[in-house]
């Protein structure tokens, strides 16, 4: 072997680096440009044709389900909006007839705060007869301002547990038996960055977890449907600028990372029926991967801080007041 030579070969560690460098470098590369697709060019599917006539979306009064419910009628879909007022409905429904007259619209009222076997007879009653393709479990609440979780009242504790956990089972438990017979459907849950892209959501803690449950039944209805023709997703937002997003985070308006609700839909009706899990909106995904660079322990102090940083407005606001 020559000294110095071009041919002089490497260290067999210094070899492996390379190596793991190179194929690390290489996976990275195909993830980004399989994301740039996805997002941005893979066309959407025709929901109607691949799935069926009409969509349920529920808590479609407001923000994302609002949102969804104008995009699906763009997509030629009939509608049934369910949430808990009937004149914010009717509203909604004026509004996307005005828009789209020829789009079929049924109006129910739920209080999903009740049993879940009111809700399961609810919807089973409405959607008798009708060919629901697209279910879009969006209906959410969450705690009126950061809290320590012993200070949550009992019955705050059951509401959220109830809608963010019992409309989910209960509505998805009444669309199944339909897509099963025709062996074709679409569900849409609307999960949140508190249960997956940050460790922890301090303060909203009840909250945070219900999400988790939305995520994981998720991946379960996945797998267990996916073989007959029912896909099954749960969709990841961040911070959208809605009324929850105001009372929670302040968010005032939209940002290169806050979408309206109008764009997140758009993103997010282009993902239906695809991957099991995804986050929509581009700026979104930009933010989860760059969360995923930073420590736990760093995520958890920054999302603490927040919260109380919220408590200690609220407290300062009443203050003048006692």
């Amino acid at each position: 072997m020559i000294p110095n030579s071009p041919y002089t070969m490497l260290p067999l560690w210094l070899s492996l680096i390379s190596l793991l460098g190179i194929l690390t470098i290489f996976k990275h590369t195909i993830s980004l440009l399989k994301w740039t697709y996805i997002t941005f060019i893979r066309p959407p599917k025709n929901l109607k044709k691949t799935y069926g006539s009409w969509a349920l979306i529920t808590g479609s009064s407001d923000g994302i389900g609002r949102a969804f419910a104008f995009q699906l009628a763009t997509h030629g879909l009939d509608l049934i909006l369910v949430s808990r007022t009937t004149t914010k409905l009717d509203r909604v429904a004026h509004d996307i007839k005005h828009k789209f007259p020829n789009t079929n619209i049924k109006v129910v009222t739920i209080d999903f705060t009740k049993d879940v076997t009111y809700v399961i007879g609810e919807i089973e009653r409405v959607i008798k007869g009708l060919d629901v393709g697209v279910l879009v479990n969006n209906v959410g609440i969450t705690y009126p301002k950061a809290m320590y979780f012993h200070e949550l009242n009992e019955e705050m504790l059951l509401n959220i547990l109830r809608v963010n956990m019992g409309a989910i089972s209960g509505v998805t438990k009444a669309v199944l038996p339909s897509m099963l017979r025709k062996k074709k459907g679409a569900i849409v849950n609307i999960g949140s960055g508190a249960s997956v892209v940050v460790p922890s959501h301090p303060l909203y803690a009840i909250y945070a977890a219900t999400k988790a449950y939305t995520d994981q039944l998720s991946r379960c209805l996945h797998v267990e449907y996916k073989n007959v023709g029912i896909d099954v997703q749960c969709q990841v937002p961040l911070y959208v600028a809605t009324k929850m997003a105001l009372n929670v985070a302040s968010v005032k308006r939209p940002t290169l990372f806050i979408p309206t609700a109008e764009d997140y839909a758009v993103a997010a009706v282009r993902r239906i029926g695809y991957e099991a899990r995804c986050t929509p909106f581009w700026a979104h995904s930009l933010q989860w991967c760059l969360a995923s660079f930073v420590p736990n322990s760093w995520l958890d102090a920054w999302r603490l801080s927040i919260g109380v940083q919220r408590i200690e407005i609220g407290y300062f606001i009443i203050l003048p007041f006692l």
